[in-house]
Protein backbone atom coordinates (compact mmCIF):
# COMPACT_ATOMS: atom_id res chain seq x y z
CA UNK A 1 0.00 0.00 0.00
CA UNK A 2 3.11 2.41 0.26
CA UNK A 3 4.02 5.39 -2.43
CA UNK A 4 6.54 3.56 -5.36
CA UNK A 5 8.77 5.54 -6.55
CA UNK A 6 7.56 6.83 -10.07
CA UNK A 7 8.29 4.52 -13.32
CA UNK A 8 11.27 6.05 -15.28
CA UNK A 9 8.81 6.27 -18.25
CA UNK A 10 6.39 8.05 -16.28
CA UNK A 11 6.80 11.81 -16.18
CA UNK A 12 5.42 13.87 -13.25
CA UNK A 13 1.70 14.99 -13.67
CA UNK A 14 1.51 19.07 -14.39
CA UNK A 15 -0.43 20.49 -10.81
CA UNK A 16 -2.99 21.97 -13.04
CA UNK A 17 -3.93 18.83 -14.70
CA UNK A 18 -6.05 17.99 -11.45
CA UNK A 19 -9.36 19.88 -9.55
CA UNK A 20 -8.18 23.33 -8.58
CA UNK A 21 -8.06 22.94 -4.43
CA UNK A 22 -7.04 19.08 -4.00
CA UNK A 23 -4.06 19.71 -2.23
CA UNK A 24 -6.55 21.61 0.59
CA UNK A 25 -8.82 18.72 0.29
CA UNK A 26 -5.50 16.56 1.20
CA UNK A 27 -4.35 18.53 4.12
CA UNK A 28 -7.97 18.42 5.71
CA UNK A 29 -8.31 15.21 5.32
CA UNK A 30 -4.81 14.29 6.82
CA UNK A 31 -5.79 16.96 9.51
CA UNK A 32 -8.89 14.78 10.09
CA UNK A 33 -7.02 11.38 10.35
CA UNK A 34 -4.27 12.77 12.38
CA UNK A 35 -6.88 14.04 15.03
CA UNK A 36 -7.79 10.48 15.16
CA UNK A 37 -4.64 9.07 16.20
CA UNK A 38 -4.58 8.60 20.14
CA UNK A 39 -1.91 9.56 22.56
CA UNK A 40 0.01 6.02 22.31
CA UNK A 41 -0.40 6.34 18.67
CA UNK A 42 -3.38 3.97 18.20
CA UNK A 43 -5.95 4.75 15.53
CA UNK A 44 -9.54 3.30 17.18
CA UNK A 45 -13.26 2.99 15.87
CA UNK A 46 -15.57 0.76 17.11
CA UNK A 47 -16.93 -2.04 14.59
CA UNK A 48 -20.26 -0.99 14.24
CA UNK A 49 -23.49 -3.58 14.22
CA UNK A 50 -24.55 -5.92 11.70
CA UNK A 51 -27.69 -7.83 11.06
CA UNK A 52 -25.86 -11.23 11.08
CA UNK A 53 -24.79 -11.13 14.83
CA UNK A 54 -27.42 -8.97 15.53
CA UNK A 55 -29.97 -11.77 14.43
CA UNK A 56 -28.41 -14.36 16.35
CA UNK A 57 -27.86 -12.73 19.44
CA UNK A 58 -31.63 -11.99 19.11
CA UNK A 59 -32.83 -15.56 18.82
CA UNK A 60 -30.24 -16.92 21.87
CA UNK A 61 -31.98 -13.85 24.20
CA UNK A 62 -35.55 -14.88 23.50
CA UNK A 63 -34.38 -17.84 25.97
CA UNK A 64 -33.32 -15.52 28.73
CA UNK A 65 -36.47 -13.21 29.63
CA UNK A 66 -34.64 -11.33 31.99
CA UNK A 67 -32.54 -9.79 29.06
CA UNK A 68 -36.09 -8.76 27.26
CA UNK A 69 -35.37 -5.03 27.62
CA UNK A 70 -31.87 -5.69 25.67
CA UNK A 71 -33.58 -8.31 23.17
CA UNK A 72 -35.84 -5.19 22.79
CA UNK A 73 -32.99 -3.35 21.64
CA UNK A 74 -31.57 -5.32 19.37
CA UNK A 75 -35.18 -6.09 17.52
CA UNK A 76 -35.72 -2.40 17.13
CA UNK A 77 -32.05 -2.18 15.39
CA UNK A 78 -33.11 -5.38 13.21
CA UNK A 79 -36.31 -3.54 11.87
CA UNK A 80 -34.61 -0.14 11.13
CA UNK A 81 -32.07 -2.23 8.83
CA UNK A 82 -34.75 -4.31 7.33
CA UNK A 83 -35.70 -1.98 4.39
CA UNK A 84 -32.11 -1.63 2.84
CA UNK A 85 -30.85 -5.08 4.03
CA UNK A 86 -30.09 -7.35 1.45
CA UNK A 87 -31.55 -10.60 0.31
CA UNK A 88 -29.58 -12.91 2.91
CA UNK A 89 -29.75 -10.09 5.72
CA UNK A 90 -33.76 -9.76 4.87
CA UNK A 91 -33.81 -14.19 5.64
CA UNK A 92 -32.20 -13.62 9.00
CA UNK A 93 -34.31 -10.77 9.76
CA UNK A 94 -37.15 -12.55 8.65
CA UNK A 95 -36.38 -15.92 10.44
CA UNK A 96 -36.08 -13.72 13.93
CA UNK A 97 -38.49 -11.42 13.79
CA UNK A 98 -41.44 -13.78 13.02
CA UNK A 99 -41.65 -14.36 9.39
CA UNK A 100 -39.51 -17.59 9.32
CA UNK A 101 -41.24 -18.92 6.15
CA UNK A 102 -39.82 -15.50 4.25
CA UNK A 103 -36.38 -17.11 4.89
CA UNK A 104 -36.94 -19.99 2.56
CA UNK A 105 -36.78 -17.86 -1.02
CA UNK A 106 -33.07 -16.59 -0.52
CA UNK A 107 -30.28 -17.57 -3.10
CA UNK A 108 -27.65 -19.12 -1.22
CA UNK A 109 -25.49 -19.98 -4.46
CA UNK A 110 -25.20 -16.25 -4.85
CA UNK A 111 -23.68 -15.42 -1.63
CA UNK A 112 -21.35 -18.37 -1.96
CA UNK A 113 -20.14 -17.17 -5.23
CA UNK A 114 -18.81 -13.90 -3.30
CA UNK A 115 -16.14 -16.42 -1.75
CA UNK A 116 -13.71 -18.23 -2.56
CA UNK A 117 -14.12 -21.48 -4.46
CA UNK A 118 -12.67 -23.71 -1.86
CA UNK A 119 -14.77 -22.42 1.08
CA UNK A 120 -17.72 -23.42 -0.92
CA UNK A 121 -19.14 -26.31 0.84
CA UNK A 122 -18.34 -25.05 3.90
CA UNK A 123 -19.94 -21.84 3.41
CA UNK A 124 -23.26 -23.52 2.24
CA UNK A 125 -22.81 -25.34 5.86
CA UNK A 126 -22.38 -22.27 7.47
CA UNK A 127 -25.44 -19.74 6.31
CA UNK A 128 -27.77 -23.28 6.34
CA UNK A 129 -26.88 -23.22 10.28
CA UNK A 130 -26.75 -19.74 10.45
CA UNK A 131 -29.88 -19.24 9.47
CA UNK A 132 -31.35 -22.37 11.47
CA UNK A 133 -29.88 -20.94 14.26
CA UNK A 134 -31.98 -17.64 13.76
CA UNK A 135 -35.15 -19.63 13.33
CA UNK A 136 -35.55 -19.97 9.49
CA UNK A 137 -38.23 -22.51 8.34
CA UNK A 138 -35.80 -24.38 6.33
CA UNK A 139 -34.85 -28.08 5.90
CA UNK A 140 -32.54 -29.00 8.42
CA UNK A 141 -29.65 -30.85 6.20
CA UNK A 142 -28.00 -34.28 7.59
CA UNK A 143 -24.16 -32.66 8.46
CA UNK A 144 -22.35 -32.74 5.17
CA UNK A 145 -19.62 -35.10 4.60
CA UNK A 146 -16.61 -35.03 6.94
CA UNK A 147 -14.40 -33.08 4.09
CA UNK A 148 -16.69 -30.23 4.08
CA UNK A 149 -16.54 -29.66 7.86
CA UNK A 150 -13.20 -30.63 8.66
CA UNK A 151 -10.89 -28.97 10.79
CA UNK A 152 -7.84 -29.70 8.99
CA UNK A 153 -6.17 -26.87 7.68
CA UNK A 154 -7.90 -24.38 9.62
CA UNK A 155 -7.17 -21.40 11.31
CA UNK A 156 -8.58 -21.47 15.11
CA UNK A 157 -11.60 -18.61 14.19
CA UNK A 158 -12.62 -21.23 11.41
CA UNK A 159 -12.38 -24.46 13.50
CA UNK A 160 -14.05 -23.34 16.49
CA UNK A 161 -17.09 -21.87 13.57
CA UNK A 162 -16.96 -24.94 11.57
CA UNK A 163 -17.34 -27.23 14.62
CA UNK A 164 -20.25 -25.11 16.19
CA UNK A 165 -22.04 -25.45 12.66
CA UNK A 166 -21.15 -29.15 12.79
CA UNK A 167 -23.30 -29.11 16.33
CA UNK A 168 -26.17 -26.98 14.97
CA UNK A 169 -26.84 -28.69 11.85
CA UNK A 170 -26.49 -31.98 13.81
CA UNK A 171 -28.91 -31.46 16.30
CA UNK A 172 -31.43 -29.48 14.07
CA UNK A 173 -31.69 -32.99 11.56
CA UNK A 174 -31.56 -35.01 14.72
CA UNK A 175 -28.29 -36.77 14.61
CA UNK A 176 -26.49 -35.93 17.55
CA UNK A 177 -24.55 -38.85 17.28
CA UNK A 178 -22.06 -37.44 14.73
CA UNK A 179 -21.12 -34.72 17.56
CA UNK A 180 -17.99 -35.82 18.86
CA UNK A 181 -16.23 -35.11 22.53
CA UNK A 182 -13.94 -33.37 20.93
CA UNK A 183 -16.18 -31.09 19.34
CA UNK A 184 -17.29 -30.03 22.43
CA UNK A 185 -14.29 -29.45 24.24
CA UNK A 186 -13.29 -27.33 21.90
CA UNK A 187 -16.41 -25.06 21.75
CA UNK A 188 -15.87 -25.42 25.18
CA UNK A 189 -12.42 -24.24 25.25
CA UNK A 190 -13.86 -20.70 24.17
CA UNK A 191 -15.82 -19.72 27.12
CA UNK A 192 -13.53 -20.30 29.87
CA UNK A 193 -12.05 -16.49 29.67
CA UNK A 194 -13.33 -12.77 30.94
CA UNK A 195 -13.47 -11.35 27.45
CA UNK A 196 -14.80 -12.78 24.02
CA UNK A 197 -12.31 -14.93 22.43
CA UNK A 198 -10.27 -13.54 19.81
CA UNK A 199 -12.40 -10.71 19.96
CA UNK A 200 -15.09 -12.84 17.75
CA UNK A 201 -18.80 -12.01 18.54
CA UNK A 202 -19.49 -14.44 15.31
CA UNK A 203 -17.47 -17.00 16.44
CA UNK A 204 -18.91 -16.68 20.06
CA UNK A 205 -22.76 -16.39 19.29
CA UNK A 206 -22.26 -19.65 17.14
CA UNK A 207 -20.55 -21.14 20.34
CA UNK A 208 -22.89 -20.03 22.28
CA UNK A 209 -26.15 -20.99 20.34
CA UNK A 210 -24.07 -24.65 19.89
CA UNK A 211 -23.94 -25.35 23.35
CA UNK A 212 -27.56 -23.82 24.07
CA UNK A 213 -28.64 -26.38 21.42
CA UNK A 214 -26.61 -29.62 23.30
CA UNK A 215 -28.08 -28.53 26.78
CA UNK A 216 -26.21 -29.06 29.83
CA UNK A 217 -23.94 -26.16 29.39
CA UNK A 218 -26.85 -23.59 31.43
CA UNK A 219 -24.46 -21.41 33.64
CA UNK A 220 -21.88 -21.11 30.67
CA UNK A 221 -24.27 -20.00 27.86
CA UNK A 222 -25.45 -17.32 30.45
CA UNK A 223 -22.04 -16.16 31.19
CA UNK A 224 -21.10 -15.39 27.53
CA UNK A 225 -24.56 -13.80 26.62
CA UNK A 226 -23.28 -11.04 29.74
CA UNK A 227 -20.04 -10.96 27.87
CA UNK A 228 -21.36 -10.87 24.61
CA UNK A 229 -24.10 -7.65 25.54
CA UNK A 230 -21.18 -5.97 26.91
CA UNK A 231 -20.18 -5.16 23.16
CA UNK A 232 -24.04 -4.31 22.17
CA UNK A 233 -23.69 -0.73 20.64
CA UNK A 234 -26.15 2.18 21.17
CA UNK A 235 -27.98 1.33 17.91
CA UNK A 236 -28.72 -1.72 19.97
CA UNK A 237 -26.96 -3.67 17.94
CA UNK A 238 -24.02 -6.08 17.84
CA UNK A 239 -21.18 -5.89 15.64
CA UNK A 240 -18.92 -8.85 14.47
CA UNK A 241 -15.92 -7.51 16.04
CA UNK A 242 -14.63 -6.21 19.48
CA UNK A 243 -12.77 -3.83 17.42
CA UNK A 244 -10.31 -4.18 14.39
CA UNK A 245 -7.78 -1.01 16.03
CA UNK A 246 -4.24 -3.25 14.82
CA UNK A 247 -5.78 -2.67 11.22
CA UNK A 248 -7.08 0.70 10.93
CA UNK A 249 -3.60 1.67 12.85
CA UNK A 250 -1.57 -0.10 10.36
CA UNK A 251 -3.69 1.49 7.64
CA UNK A 252 -3.51 4.81 8.85
CA UNK A 253 0.30 4.83 9.15
CA UNK A 254 0.61 3.85 5.93
CA UNK A 255 -1.48 6.78 4.39
CA UNK A 256 -0.29 9.36 6.69
CA UNK A 257 3.20 8.26 5.79
CA UNK A 258 2.01 8.98 1.89
CA UNK A 259 0.13 12.05 2.85
CA UNK A 260 3.73 13.94 4.40
CA UNK A 261 2.47 13.49 8.18
CA UNK A 262 4.63 14.68 10.39
CA UNK A 263 7.33 12.30 11.54
CA UNK A 264 6.28 12.71 15.30
CA UNK A 265 3.17 11.43 14.63
CA UNK A 266 4.26 8.13 12.23
CA UNK A 267 6.62 7.40 15.23
CA UNK A 268 4.01 7.35 17.68
CA UNK A 269 1.72 4.59 15.33
CA UNK A 270 4.98 2.44 14.48
CA UNK A 271 5.89 2.06 17.92
CA UNK A 272 2.44 1.47 18.75
CA UNK A 273 2.55 -1.22 16.13
CA UNK A 274 5.72 -2.94 17.37
CA UNK A 275 4.12 -3.38 20.98
CA UNK A 276 1.03 -5.10 19.45
CA UNK A 277 3.18 -7.76 17.73
CA UNK A 278 2.56 -11.39 18.60
CA UNK A 279 4.77 -13.78 19.99
CA UNK A 280 5.60 -15.38 16.53
CA UNK A 281 6.43 -12.68 14.78
CA UNK A 282 3.05 -11.35 12.84
CA UNK A 283 -0.08 -9.23 14.00
CA UNK A 284 -3.90 -9.62 14.31
CA UNK A 285 -6.78 -7.49 13.42
CA UNK A 286 -7.22 -6.54 17.31
CA UNK A 287 -5.32 -6.57 20.04
CA UNK A 288 -7.47 -9.25 22.30
CA UNK A 289 -6.81 -12.03 19.07
CA UNK A 290 -4.35 -14.36 19.18
CA UNK A 291 -4.35 -15.62 15.27
CA UNK A 292 -2.23 -13.48 13.19
CA UNK A 293 -2.79 -12.93 9.24
CA UNK A 294 -1.19 -11.91 6.44
CA UNK A 295 -3.18 -9.05 5.54
CA UNK A 296 -2.10 -6.88 9.30
CA UNK A 297 1.57 -8.52 8.70
CA UNK A 298 2.12 -7.38 5.49
CA UNK A 299 1.23 -3.66 5.97
CA UNK A 300 2.75 -3.25 9.37
CA UNK A 301 6.18 -4.80 7.36
CA UNK A 302 5.52 -2.28 4.50
CA UNK A 303 5.33 0.31 6.91
CA UNK A 304 8.04 -0.21 9.30
CA UNK A 305 10.29 -0.84 6.45
CA UNK A 306 9.77 2.44 4.67
CA UNK A 307 9.49 4.53 8.25
CA UNK A 308 13.06 2.66 8.61
CA UNK A 309 13.64 3.10 12.30
CA UNK A 310 16.62 1.07 13.86
CA UNK A 311 14.90 0.68 17.19
CA UNK A 312 12.35 -1.33 14.93
CA UNK A 313 14.69 -3.25 13.58
CA UNK A 314 14.21 -6.42 15.56
CA UNK A 315 10.26 -6.64 14.71
CA UNK A 316 10.93 -6.25 11.28
CA UNK A 317 13.12 -9.13 10.84
CA UNK A 318 10.54 -11.15 13.31
CA UNK A 319 7.74 -10.06 11.09
CA UNK A 320 9.10 -11.04 7.82
CA UNK A 321 10.47 -14.52 8.69
CA UNK A 322 6.59 -14.66 10.16
CA UNK A 323 5.34 -14.10 6.76
CA UNK A 324 8.13 -16.50 4.89
CA UNK A 325 7.25 -19.73 7.22
CA UNK A 326 3.37 -19.21 5.51
CA UNK A 327 4.54 -19.00 2.10
CA UNK A 328 2.56 -22.45 0.24
CA UNK A 329 4.42 -24.59 -2.22
CA UNK A 330 2.39 -22.73 -5.24
CA UNK A 331 4.49 -19.83 -4.16
CA UNK A 332 1.59 -18.13 -2.88
CA UNK A 333 0.32 -16.77 0.35
CA UNK A 334 -2.71 -17.57 2.60
CA UNK A 335 -4.51 -15.58 4.85
CA UNK A 336 -3.47 -17.13 8.09
CA UNK A 337 -1.98 -20.70 8.52
CA UNK A 338 0.64 -22.17 6.65
CA UNK A 339 -0.97 -25.19 4.48
CA UNK A 340 -3.79 -23.00 4.10
CA UNK A 341 -4.64 -22.39 0.46
CA UNK A 342 -2.96 -19.59 -1.12
CA UNK A 343 -5.32 -16.36 -1.88
CA UNK A 344 -4.46 -14.09 -4.58
CA UNK A 345 -4.42 -10.63 -2.93
CA UNK A 346 -2.81 -11.86 0.26
CA UNK A 347 0.18 -12.87 -2.05
CA UNK A 348 0.38 -9.10 -3.66
CA UNK A 349 0.21 -8.42 0.17
CA UNK A 350 3.47 -10.08 0.69
CA UNK A 351 5.10 -9.10 -2.26
CA UNK A 352 4.61 -5.14 -1.42
CA UNK A 353 6.15 -6.13 1.86
CA UNK A 354 8.69 -8.33 1.10
CA UNK A 355 10.03 -6.29 -1.62
CA UNK A 356 10.78 -3.48 0.05
CA UNK A 357 13.57 -5.60 0.90
CA UNK A 358 13.80 -8.56 -1.59
CA UNK A 359 14.80 -11.65 -0.09
CA UNK A 360 17.78 -13.39 -0.71
CA UNK A 361 15.98 -15.86 -2.08
CA UNK A 362 14.71 -14.49 -5.13
CA UNK A 363 12.71 -17.68 -6.31
CA UNK A 364 10.19 -15.85 -3.47
CA UNK A 365 9.11 -12.85 -5.33
CA UNK A 366 9.17 -14.68 -8.43
CA UNK A 367 7.04 -17.61 -7.62
CA UNK A 368 4.61 -15.24 -6.12
CA UNK A 369 4.44 -13.62 -8.95
CA UNK A 370 3.86 -16.27 -11.23
CA UNK A 371 0.65 -16.95 -8.59
CA UNK A 372 -0.45 -13.54 -8.83
CA UNK A 373 -0.58 -13.49 -12.96
CA UNK A 374 -1.50 -16.98 -12.67
CA UNK A 375 -4.91 -15.64 -10.76
CA UNK A 376 -5.71 -12.50 -12.49
CA UNK A 377 -9.22 -12.63 -15.15
CA UNK A 378 -9.23 -12.15 -18.59
CA UNK A 379 -11.33 -8.81 -17.52
CA UNK A 380 -8.26 -7.65 -15.30
CA UNK A 381 -10.03 -8.44 -12.20
CA UNK A 382 -8.97 -11.60 -9.30
CA UNK A 383 -11.12 -14.15 -7.47
CA UNK A 384 -12.93 -12.99 -4.31
CA UNK A 385 -10.78 -11.28 -1.58
CA UNK A 386 -11.53 -9.92 1.82
CA UNK A 387 -12.82 -7.13 0.09
CA UNK A 388 -16.73 -5.86 -1.46
CA UNK A 389 -14.94 -4.22 -4.07
CA UNK A 390 -13.47 -5.99 -7.15
CA UNK A 391 -10.56 -2.61 -6.81
CA UNK A 392 -9.07 -3.93 -3.76
CA UNK A 393 -7.17 -6.95 -5.10
CA UNK A 394 -6.84 -4.47 -8.36
CA UNK A 395 -5.06 -1.80 -6.59
CA UNK A 396 -3.01 -4.49 -4.60
CA UNK A 397 -1.43 -5.84 -7.44
CA UNK A 398 -1.00 -3.11 -9.48
CA UNK A 399 1.26 -2.17 -6.80
CA UNK A 400 3.24 -5.41 -6.48
CA UNK A 401 4.21 -5.18 -9.80
CA UNK A 402 4.86 -1.68 -10.21
CA UNK A 403 8.87 -1.34 -10.11
CA UNK A 404 8.55 -5.65 -12.01
CA UNK A 405 9.68 -5.68 -16.07
CA UNK A 406 8.72 -9.21 -16.31
CA UNK A 407 6.63 -10.16 -19.16
CA UNK A 408 3.73 -11.18 -16.83
CA UNK A 409 3.88 -8.53 -14.76
CA UNK A 410 3.36 -6.22 -17.55
CA UNK A 411 0.51 -8.44 -19.08
CA UNK A 412 -0.93 -8.21 -15.65
CA UNK A 413 -0.55 -4.29 -15.16
CA UNK A 414 -1.80 -3.75 -18.59
CA UNK A 415 -4.92 -5.57 -17.94
CA UNK A 416 -5.51 -4.24 -14.31
CA UNK A 417 -5.55 -0.83 -15.39
CA UNK A 418 -7.19 -1.47 -18.54
CA UNK A 419 -9.78 -2.55 -16.14
CA UNK A 420 -9.81 0.59 -14.28
CA UNK A 421 -10.12 2.81 -16.62
CA UNK A 422 -13.12 0.86 -19.14
CA UNK A 423 -15.22 0.97 -15.39
CA UNK A 424 -15.30 4.15 -14.18
CA UNK A 425 -18.30 5.62 -13.83
CA UNK A 426 -19.93 9.08 -15.34
CA UNK A 427 -19.37 10.82 -11.98
CA UNK A 428 -15.89 10.22 -12.00
CA UNK A 429 -15.89 7.55 -9.65
CA UNK A 430 -15.87 3.73 -9.24
CA UNK A 431 -18.48 1.23 -7.52
CA UNK A 432 -17.39 -1.90 -6.11
CA UNK A 433 -18.65 -3.70 -8.92
CA UNK A 434 -18.45 -2.50 -12.78
CA UNK A 435 -22.44 -2.15 -12.34
CA UNK A 436 -22.31 -0.40 -9.26
CA UNK A 437 -22.60 3.44 -7.68
CA UNK A 438 -19.29 5.32 -7.47
CA UNK A 439 -18.32 5.07 -3.32
CA UNK A 440 -15.44 6.84 -2.14
CA UNK A 441 -13.28 3.69 -1.00
CA UNK A 442 -13.51 1.67 -4.29
CA UNK A 443 -12.56 5.06 -6.40
CA UNK A 444 -9.66 5.37 -3.75
CA UNK A 445 -8.22 2.36 -4.94
CA UNK A 446 -9.15 2.82 -8.35
CA UNK A 447 -6.74 6.41 -8.19
CA UNK A 448 -4.10 4.75 -6.08
CA UNK A 449 -3.38 2.46 -8.94
CA UNK A 450 -3.88 5.00 -11.80
CA UNK A 451 -1.25 7.09 -9.99
CA UNK A 452 1.43 4.01 -12.00
CA UNK A 453 0.11 5.09 -15.64
CA UNK A 454 0.71 8.05 -17.69
CA UNK A 455 -2.60 9.89 -17.94
CA UNK A 456 -4.15 11.96 -15.40
CA UNK A 457 -7.82 12.55 -16.75
CA UNK A 458 -9.36 9.46 -15.30
CA UNK A 459 -7.60 10.11 -11.83
CA UNK A 460 -8.57 14.10 -12.01
CA UNK A 461 -11.93 13.04 -12.68
CA UNK A 462 -12.05 10.47 -9.63
CA UNK A 463 -10.13 13.31 -7.14
CA UNK A 464 -13.26 15.58 -8.67
CA UNK A 465 -15.66 12.56 -7.38
CA UNK A 466 -14.32 12.31 -3.67
CA UNK A 467 -13.84 16.12 -3.22
CA UNK A 468 -17.67 16.85 -3.60
CA UNK A 469 -17.75 13.75 -1.14
CA UNK A 470 -15.33 15.20 1.71
CA UNK A 471 -17.58 16.90 4.46
CA UNK A 472 -17.07 20.13 6.64
CA UNK A 473 -15.01 18.16 8.84
CA UNK A 474 -12.76 17.45 6.31
CA UNK A 475 -13.92 13.64 7.14
CA UNK A 476 -15.27 11.54 3.85
CA UNK A 477 -18.50 9.27 4.16
CA UNK A 478 -18.13 5.76 2.83
CA UNK A 479 -19.81 2.69 2.22
CA UNK A 480 -17.75 -0.24 3.62
CA UNK A 481 -16.22 -3.17 1.73
CA UNK A 482 -14.56 -4.59 4.22
CA UNK A 483 -15.75 -8.41 4.69
CA UNK A 484 -15.46 -11.51 7.65
CA UNK A 485 -16.28 -14.29 7.33
CA UNK A 486 -16.64 -13.75 3.55
CA UNK A 487 -19.42 -12.80 1.81
CA UNK A 488 -20.45 -10.38 4.84
CA UNK A 489 -19.51 -6.95 4.82
CA UNK A 490 -18.68 -5.19 7.91
CA UNK A 491 -18.36 -1.44 8.79
CA UNK A 492 -15.44 0.74 9.96
CA UNK A 493 -16.27 4.34 9.34
CA UNK A 494 -12.90 5.55 9.08
CA UNK A 495 -11.39 3.44 7.06
CA UNK A 496 -13.26 5.45 4.15
CA UNK A 497 -11.35 8.30 5.37
CA UNK A 498 -7.91 6.57 5.72
CA UNK A 499 -8.06 4.43 2.17
CA UNK A 500 -9.13 8.06 0.96
CA UNK A 501 -6.43 9.88 2.27
CA UNK A 502 -3.95 7.42 0.86
CA UNK A 503 -4.96 7.79 -2.42
CA UNK A 504 -4.45 11.34 -2.17
CA UNK A 505 -0.66 10.77 -0.60
CA UNK A 506 0.20 8.27 -3.78
CA UNK A 507 -1.69 11.48 -6.23
CA UNK A 508 0.73 13.91 -4.11
CA UNK A 509 4.41 11.34 -5.06
CA UNK A 510 2.93 11.64 -8.91
CA UNK A 511 2.13 14.99 -9.69
CA UNK A 512 5.10 17.79 -9.43
CA UNK A 513 5.83 19.34 -6.40
CA UNK A 514 3.58 22.82 -5.65
CA UNK A 515 6.49 25.04 -4.74
CA UNK A 516 3.68 27.26 -2.71
CA UNK A 517 2.08 24.36 -0.76
CA UNK A 518 3.10 23.30 2.69
CA UNK A 519 2.50 20.01 4.42
CA UNK A 520 2.04 21.79 8.25
CA UNK A 521 -1.04 20.69 9.81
Amino acid sequence: MRVRSTPPHLTPWPDNALPAGWRTAMDRLRTYVIERVDPDGGVRDPCRSRVLESALALSLLRDFPDRAGRAERIAGYLQRRRATADPLDQALIAAVCGSPADSRSVDLDAYIAQAPDFTSRRKRATFEALLIACGADIDAQPVPDRTALSNAGLHPWAEAQTTAVKVILATASGIRHQIEDRDVHLLLSTQNRDEIWEGNLLVHLSTLHALHRLGGHAPLVRSGVDRLLKAQRPDGGIPFFTDTDTWCTATAGVALLAAGAPDDVIQAITDNLVRRQKPNGGWSVTDIADVTDIDDTSVILELLQTHDDPAHEKAIESGRQALLATRGPDGGFPTYVAGAPSEVCMTAAAINALSCRPPRDSAVLTGALDYLAAGQRKDGTFPPDWSASRLHCVFRAVLAVSQLDAPHAHVLRTRALDHIIRTQNPDGGWGQQPDSASDPVSTAYAIIALCYQPYPQPVAAGVSYLMARQNSEGSIDSISDSIGPRPFVFRIPVLGDIFTLMAFGHLSHRVAPASTHSLSV
